[in-house]
C-alpha cells in the first residue's frame, strides 16, 4: 500500500519535495539503446516478414510454363535443392518455436463495494475525532490532505475500519480481501463463461495482507481449480504489482500452450491503517480505499475474435539498487511501535527519476519514426555534441490513444500531465477514478481502463498505456492494443455514475 499524496506545502518545499522533476530535461544514452535492445530482439521477425512478400507476390504471378521450366532447371541442381530445403525449414522451424505467443486480455473485472460502505470526506474525519487513535492535530493534519486529495465522498473503506472504534482483527481482514477478489472472480467467469477448471495459470499479487494459506491458495479453493495449475501469490511489490503480475502470467503463458491465466490484483486495508500520529505515515490513510481487480488472460488463437485487447509489451524498471529509492516508502513503526507506511520527503524525485528510465525504454517501442528522430536529434546534440538545445519532448499522445495512469495521488497525476504534455482528456480517466474510488493500489489502472470503455471511447486499434509505479522503487508499464470497439462489461464499477462523469475538480 503505497503511492504519493498530494500534500501542499509551503512553496520552496513543494518545489524541492513534492514535485517530480522534469524527466526529460536529462535523459541517459544507456535507457535509450535499452529500448531499442527490447526492440532489436525481434529482429529475426521483422527481417523475414519483408523478404518473403516479394517471393510470394512473384510465386503467384508465374504461368504454368515457367513453372515447368523451374522444375527442369532445378532437376540438374539436386544438392542446391536439397540444401536450399533444409534451410528453409531449419528457418521455418525456429521461427515458430521462438515467436511469442500472443496474449490475449478476454475481459476483466473490478470489484465495485456495497453503498454503505462509501463515507463522504466530512464523516470520515469525524471518525478519525472518534477513533481515540489520533490527537488533534493529527485529525487537522487528514482533513487538510483530503481536502486536496482529489478524493470524492463516495470513495469505498472496509467495514472494520468504520467501526467505532475500528476492529483490524484478521478475521475482519480476510473478509475485505476475500469479498473484493471474489466478487470480481465471480463477475469474470459469469461474463467470460469460462470454466474455472480451465485456468492453468493463476497470479495473485497483494502487497500488505499475506495470510496462511496464501489468497491464491484461497482461490482454488474456492472455484475447486485443478491441481496441476501454476499459481503465484506475490507479495511486498506495491502499488505496480499489477503489471509485474500480467508480465509473469504472460511468460507463463509463453511457456505453456492453449491455457487461460487470470491475475487477481487487491490490497488491504484493514490491518494496514496507521493509528499513530506521525505525519508522512499518515497521508496513506488519506488515500488508499477498498478494491480490486480480476484479468482473464489467454494465448489461444481461437480466443482472439471475443478478446477486448492483445498485449503488446510490458517495461519493468526498479531502482531499488539506490537506497534513497528503497527506502523512500517504507514499513516501519514509529516512536511508539506503532505500523505503518512511512513516505520520505523524496519520493517524488524518486518517482520522477524512476519515471524517466521506464518511459525513456518503452519510447523506441512505440513511437512513430519521426517522434524518434527529433528525439533523438536533439539528445545528440546535447549529450555528444555539448550543444544548450531545449530537450524535444516526444508527443506520446501520436503513440497512445489513451492513458492509465496510476491513481496515486492528486499532485502525480497533475505532474505526469505537465511533463508529458498531456490535456485534461489525457489523465481524465485517472483523475476520475482517484475522485470516484481512491486510490486502489495495484488494481487502480483497471478502474481507469474500465471508465474509458464505459465512456464508450475504446475503438479498434486504439493502444493503451498503463503506468504504474510503488514502493522498491518500481515504475512499470504495459501497453495493450484493442481488437473491436470495446463495450463495458456487465456490472462494471462505473455502471451506476458513469452518465455524473467527468465533473470539475476545485
Amino acid at each position: 500500500m503505497e503511492g504519493a499524496g498530494s500534500v501542499k506545502v509551503k512553496p520552496q518545499q513543494q518545489q524541492h519535495s513534492y514535485r517530480l522533476p522534469n524527466f526529460l530535461q536529462s535523459v541517459k544514452l544507456k535507457y535509450v539503446k535499452l529500448g531499442y535492445h527490447y526492440l532489436t530482439s525481434h529482429l529475426l521477425t521483422l527481417c523475414i516478414a519483408p523478404l518473403m512478400i516479394p517471393v510470394l507476390l512473384q510465386a503467384m504471378q508465374m504461368s504454368s510454363d515457367d513453372l515447368r521450366q523451374l522444375w527442369l532447371h532445378l532437376q540438374f541442381h539436386l544438392v542446391s535443392v536439397i540444401s536450399v530445403s533444409m534451410l528453409a525449414a531449419f528457418g521455418s522451424t525456429f521461427y515458430f518455436l521462438t515467436r511469442p505467443r500472443p496474449v490475449f486480455l478476454v475481459d476483466y473485472s473490478c470489484y465495485r463495494p456495497r453503498d454503505d460502505q462509501s463515507l463522504p470526506i466530512h464523516d470520515f474525519v469525524e471518525r478519525l475525532r472518534l477513533a481515540g487513535s489520533y490527537d488533534d492535530a493529527s485529525v487537522e493534519f487528514q482533513r487538510k490532505i483530503l481536502e486536496k486529495s482529489g478524493l470524492g465522498d463516495r470513495t469505498h473503506l472496509p467495514e472494520a475500519i468504520l467501526m467505532i472504534p475500528p476492529t483490524p482483527t484478521m478475521r475482519a481482514a480476510r473478509e475485505e480481501t476475500e469479498h473484493a477478489i471474489l466478487a470480481a472472480l465471480d463477475n469474470l467467469f459469469a461474463n467470460t463463461r469460462v470454466n474455472p477448471k480451465d485456468i492453468g495459470v493463476l497470479v495473485v499479487n497483494s502487497s500488505l495482507f499475506n495470510p496462511t494459506p496464501s489468497l491464491s491458495a484461497v482461490i482454488v479453493n474456492r472455484y475447486k481449480l485443478r491441481g496441476n495449475i501454476r499459481s503465484f501469490n506475490l507479495g511486498g511489490m506495491g502499488c505496480s504489482a499489477g503489471v509485474i503480475a500480467i508480465d509473469l502470467a504472460k511468460d507463463m503463458l509463453q511457456l505453456h500452450r492453449s491455457t487461460y491465466a487470470v491475475v487477481v490484483s487487491t490490497e488491504n486495508i484493514t490491518q494496514n491503517s496507521y493509528h499513530g500520529v506521525k505525519k508522512s505515515m499518515l497521508i496513506a490513510n488519506c488515500l488508499f480505499r477498498v478494491g480490486g481487480a480480476a484479468i482473464l488472460l489467454s494465448n489461444k488463437g481461437a480466443d482472439r475474435r471475443r478478446s477486448k485487447y492483445e498485449l503488446v509489451h510490458v517495461v519493468r524498471t526498479h531502482k531499488g539498487a539506490d537506497d534513497k529509492a528503497f527506502r523512500c516508502v517504507y514499513q516501519e513503526e514509529d516512536e511508539e511501535g506503532k505500523t505503518g507506511i512511512s513516505l520520505s520527503k523524496d519520493l517524488m524525485a524518486i518517482a520522477g527519476g524512476a519515471l524517466k528510465t521506464n518511459i525513456t525504454t518503452l519510447g523506441p517501442l512505440v513511437l512513430p519514426i519521426s517522434e524518434q528522430l527529433l528525439f533523438f536529434a536533439t539528445l545528440v546534440m546535447k549529450k555528444v555534441l555539448r550543444k544548450k538545445v531545449k530537450p524535444y519532448i516526444p508527443d506520446f499522445k501520436l503513440a497512445f490513444e489513451h492513458f492509465c495512469i496510476h491513481a496515486g495521488g492528486r499532485a502525480v497525476i497533475d505532474e505526469l500531465e505537465a511533463n508529458l504534455q498531456l490535456l485534461p482528456v489525457d489523465v481524465e480517466a485517472s483523475r476520475m477514478t482517484l475522485h470516484r474510488f481512491g486510490n486502489t493500489s495495484s488494481s487502480s489502472i483497471w478502474y481507469e481502463l474500465a471508465y474509458v470503455e464505459a465512456k464508450g471511447r475504446m475503438r479498434k486499434g486504439h493502444r493503451v498505456w498503463q503506468i504504474a509505479f510503488g514502493s522498491g522503487f518500481k515504475c512499470n508499464s504495459a501497453v495493450w492494443v484493442a481488437l473491436k470497439n470495446v463495450q463495458p462489461a456487465n456490472n462494471g464499477p462505473w455502471e451506476d455514475c458513469i452518465h455524473k462523469y467527468p465533473i470539475q475538480l476545485l
